[in-house]
């Protein structure tokens, strides 16, 4: 298992449910970060969490379905000055459950598109180079094990895509130092889950970071969260490099 003290790590998403709860393990193994949400007030509470954990913090603000305001946050994160090693695009939008399906309304595919595909892309595009030219990087796309249900048809499209793109762009670093993946949580009590989901929120970790950690130069796999649920980090590390 590597390590990333002293490295830097943009969340997005991280004010609540599994992103915080990345955010917190990721400041325990003295990674630095550079948390995302749709306002900066919503961080408050996760910033002092991880700053109480020795860690060094920078807020960062973007509603993801603007690629203007996109595009603004990265261009933020630019001029913190900070080599952004490690980026897991937590966030997504589970726009509504469909009983009607057949109604569908565009705006699901829209939205969920924009926020669960196309925002966590132009990031990729704007910090794998850099990664590349850097010699080292680690990018986590949240994604979802959805299937079967036109009920959730915006959602889970988009996921889908996300999937695609994410192993199309892990070939261009394959066997290098730079690696991509996905990281599915499994279905969780989040606000996106809902209260209804079998699992806490806690369970999907170690699992959705394992890939901030893996050294083994593949790119474009996915980390089941369930997978790993109650593991160390370290034995969860170990035992991702082994299946994969």
């Amino acid at each position: 298992m590597i390590s990333l003290k002293g490295k830097w790590a943009l969340i997005t998403g991280a004010s609540r449910g599994i992103g915080r709860l990345s955010a917190l393990q990721l400041a325990e193994q003295g990674c630095h970060l550079i948390l995302h949400s749709r306002t900066l007030a919503h961080l408050e509470g996760v910033r002092a969490e991880v700053e109480a954990l020795g860690v060094k913090t920078y807020c960062v603000a973007a509603e993801l379905s603007d690629p203007d305001q996109v595009k603004a946050m990265l261009e933020a994160v630019d001029a913190l000055q900070v080599p952004v090693s490690v980026v897991c695009n937590n966030a997504a939008v589970q726009i509504a459950y469909r009983t009607d399906y057949f109604q569908t309304p565009v705006s699901d595919y829209t939205t969920s598109f924009m926020i669960n595909t196309i925002a966590p892309m132009m990031i990729c595009y704007h910090f794998l180079p850099k990664m590349k030219a850097a010699g080292f990087g680690r990018i986590i796309n949240t994604t979802s094990g959805i299937d079967k249900e036109p009920e959730q048809a915006g959602y889970s499209a988009s996921k889908a895509a996300l999937d695609k793109v994410t192993r199309d762009l892990g070939t261009t670093v394959e066997g290098t130092d730079v690696i991509i993946s996905l990281a599915d949580p499994g279905w969780c009590r989040t606000d996106l889950g809902g209260p209804n989901a079998p699992n806490a929120p806690e369970s999907a970790l170690p699992g959705v970071i394992v890939g901030a950690f893996v050294n083994d130069g593949k790119s474009g796999r996915i980390f089941h969260g369930q997978r790993f649920s109650g593991m160390t980090l370290a034995d969860a590390v170990d035992l991702a490099e082994k299946e994969s």
